[in-house]
This record gives structure tokens, sequence and C-alpha cells, in this order.
């Protein structure tokens, strides 16, 4: 299944695999795959998925069931074009690799290099992974859960509540000048040293839009004030469970801008020529990886009358 709006998505929305959710109600369906030959299994070590020895370009490597080690998390994640099914085995890094594979990288680093089917498994199997090893209690009254659903679901057995992944939104917003020129990046605290200029971006609060939280964040984070908001497109980002929806901006008066000297401690206007260098790594600054949102936006707005 691909996206059809006419912008081009995000690295990891490009495409996926059919998530066959209607199959998760089915009793036994985990055991019953585990045991089809024609089963592959995409087998995570904390965010780090193995590779494929000897590719040009960075190809997951699905094994069968058999091939995973005694304690994994498995979650069913749908089927794959010829009907086969694809199963998530997920183990905490702090664990021993669930299977034998010399290479071995994050979601972060490889996903936007993955082909489009490739990086919408990876990311769904990231996302429900580290739901399944990080959430094993209730939340509401303490208790151990119980995994349903091939993997979609807990339910508490003390309490009754079923719960499910998260999944927070948060805006992220590429802001260009008032006429057009420029674009606004900023240095966050955590990238300090390594002199890396990306987008802004900030959680939307209980009772408040997407909309009321561009405004909001844009001048808190880089002392703009926006108008003429345009949606852009959407991704998973679950570092730790976020649906990051990307948009563009405009600035009412360039000279307000500012880092707000905590989350952000530079802020930046860039051309478009210098944002192609930087794109190129022919910079004295760095720009996103290719599997994260911001890049995707920086890339729209540099292409956008370019």
């Amino acid at each position: 299944m691909t996206p059809t709006d006419d912008l081009r998505p995000p690295a990891l929305a490009r495409a996926t695999i059919d998530r066959a959710a209607d199959e998760r109600t089915q009793e036994g369906l985990l055991g019953a795959l585990r045991i089809d030959p024609t089963t592959r299994v995409l087998a995570l070590h904390g965010d780090r998925a193995p590779l494929r020895s000897g590719e040009e370009t960075p190809t997951l490597l699905l094994v069968a069931p058999a091939a995973v080690a005694e304690g994994a998390q498995w979650a069913f994640l749908g089927r794959d074009a010829d009907g086969s099914a694809r199963l998530l085995a997920a183990v905490a890094a702090s664990a021993e690799p669930p299977i034998d594979a010399a290479h071995w990288e994050s979601l972060y680093s490889i996903g936007g290099e993955l082909s489009p089917i490739e990086s919408g498994l990876l990311v769904e199997a990231v996302a429900l992974g580290r739901w399944l090893l990080g959430a094993p209690f209730c939340p509401a009254c303490g208790g151990h859960t119980i995994v349903r659903t091939a993997g979609w679901s807990r339910s508490c057995p003390d309490c009754g509540r079923d719960h499910f992944p998260r999944a927070d939104p948060a805006v992220i917003v590429a802001i260009e000048s008032a006429d057009g020129s420029r674009l606004l990046l900023g240095q966050n605290a955590m990238w300090k040293g390594q002199n890396v200029y990306s987008t802004f971006a900030g959680f939307i609060e209980a009772g408040e839009s997407a909309e009321a939280t561009i405004i909001r964040e844009m001048l808190e984070e880089a002392g703009v004030e926006v108008e003429h908001i345009r949606y852009r497109g959407s991704q998973a980002w679950p570092y730790p469970h976020s649906l990051m929806l990307g948009y563009l901006a405009s600035a009412v008066d360039d000279a307000a801008a500012r880092p707000d000297g905590e989350e952000i401690v530079d802020v930046r206007w860039f051309t478009r020529a210098e944002l192609n260098r930087g794109l190129a790594g022919e910079a004295d600054f760095a720009l996103p990886g290719t599997a994260s949102i911001a890049h995707r936006l920086i890339i729209d707005w540099v292409e956008l009358h370019g």
C-alpha cells in the first residue's frame, strides 16, 4: 500500500505492508505463524535491525521463526504482497542479540536508505517493540499485564483494563522568511558541539490543536511569530512514541528570531544555496539524517521555487 497524497511522503511513511489488523484477534495466530514455513521474522535488538551482508544498499535480514533465540517478545506485523506473514521478535538492547547476524543498524541510521516497504516495516516494528518491552505493567493499578491481539494490546488481569501502544502527536515545522528566500533552522542543546541544524518541533499539549501548538512552540523556541501554516506530511517516530506532523510556516518578522537558550542554543537563517551544500555534505554545518521528517521538510523547501 502506498500513500495517495501528491506530496512526497517522509522517509518512514513511503509505503507499508498490509497490517492485516483483522487477523490479530484470531486465537493462536502467533503460534500458527511461527510454524508456517513461509513466515519471516524481523528480529530487533533494541531499535537495531539486522542487515543482509554483501548488499550495495541496506536491506533487512528477515529470518525463519526457528532462527530466533528464546526470550523475545513476539508480534504480528502483517502480510507481504505474496501473502506470507511478517512477525516481530524484539529483545532489549541490554540482552543478547536474538539472531546470529554480523551487521546491525538503528532505525535512525538506515530508515531513510531502505526501500519504502522495508522502511515502513522497520518503523512499525521499532514502535511496537519498544512498547512491548517498555510497558509490561498496568499504568492504572501496577499489575503485570498479559499480551493480547498478537502483540497489539495488553490486558490487566487485576483491574480489567486494556492498554494499547501510544502515539503522542507532535508538530515539526520548517520556518521560511517573510519573502521566502531563507529557511530558519535551530541547534538543539543536545547537539552542542556537533554543529547540526534542524527544523523546530514540540509536542501537542492537552486540549491544543496542531496549529496552536505551532504558533506557541515557534514563539517559545525560535522567538518568531508565524503565519501561512501549510501541512506537509507525517511519519511515526518511535523515540519514544511520537507521530510527527510536518508543516511549513512563514515568519512574520525575520529579525525577531532568537534561541530560547535552553532547548535551542542557536538559530540561523539559511539560503537555498547554503542548504544544498549542507545536503551534499560540503558545508561547515550538518543537517538531520535521511530517516527524519526534518530532512524531508528541508529538501521540500529547497526544491520549492528553487
